[in-house]
């Protein structure tokens, strides 16, 4: 019985830790008003070469920018 114990309060520590990463990639995808106005606007100039756009926003990657764009303004 104590194992049944033990199983579910792993589920339940597996859920905390799921529901924490997820809100951490959330948090990651949250772009200023600003950088939001600049990455479509460099989309706008030079397509998707996320290398580029991102040599514009200090702090963020290629793939931040990329994963954004593909999460905010993807049409598929």
């Amino acid at each position: 019985m104590a194992e049944s114990e033990y199983s579910s309060s792993e589920n339940a520590s597996m859920d905390s830790d799921s529901i924490e990463d997820q809100s951490k990639q959330d948090l990651e995808l949250q772009f200023s008003e600003d950088e939001e106005t600049l990455v479509i606007r460099m989309f706008n100039l030079v397509g998707e070469r996320w290398g580029l756009i991102a040599g514009r926003i200090p702090g963020r990657t290629a793939e931040e920018i990329e994963k954004y764009w593909n999460t905010r303004y993807s049409t598929s």
